[in-house]
């Protein structure tokens, strides 16, 4: 072994004692995750489910309405994703006075696609 790759080992073994023993590693996206965002969006589009677009502003979509904020930047907006679900099965919880459907309490949702819709919303 010649000198530079034993240093460059020692380097790379001193930078895991550093590290404790964390592990990095790439955001990977499952096939499953990417099939319940693709599908949360198909559901969020759907004029008979979710209709977001009747109120919202979203990227992709076509003649949304203007009555919602956009959605946009929704990890900073709802950094706990079980907000976000709370927002979307009950929005009258946080604000008595909104014209969003309650989609989970009033069963417009099953919980399955209100999960999915989640996954896609946070994806914005």
């Amino acid at each position: 072994m010649q000198k530079t790759a034993r240093s460059t080992l020692a380097a790379a073994g001193t930078l895991a004692i550093v590290l404790g023993g964390f592990v990095i590693t790439p955001n990977i996206v499952s096939a499953a995750e990417a099939s319940a965002v693709e599908e949360g969006k198909r559901i969020a589009f759907h004029r008979a489910k979710g209709n977001c677009l009747s109120c919202h502003k979203i990227a992709g979509g076509s003649q949304p309405g203007n009555i919602g904020p956009a959605l946009v930047n929704m990890k900073a907006r709802f950094a706990d994703k079980a907000k976000l679900r709370a927002q979307i099965y009950d929005a009258t919880a946080s604000n008595p006075n909104t014209i969003m459907p309650p989609f989970g309490k009033h069963k417009i949702l099953s919980k399955s696609e209100l999960d999915k819709v989640v996954e896609f919303i946070y994806t914005l």
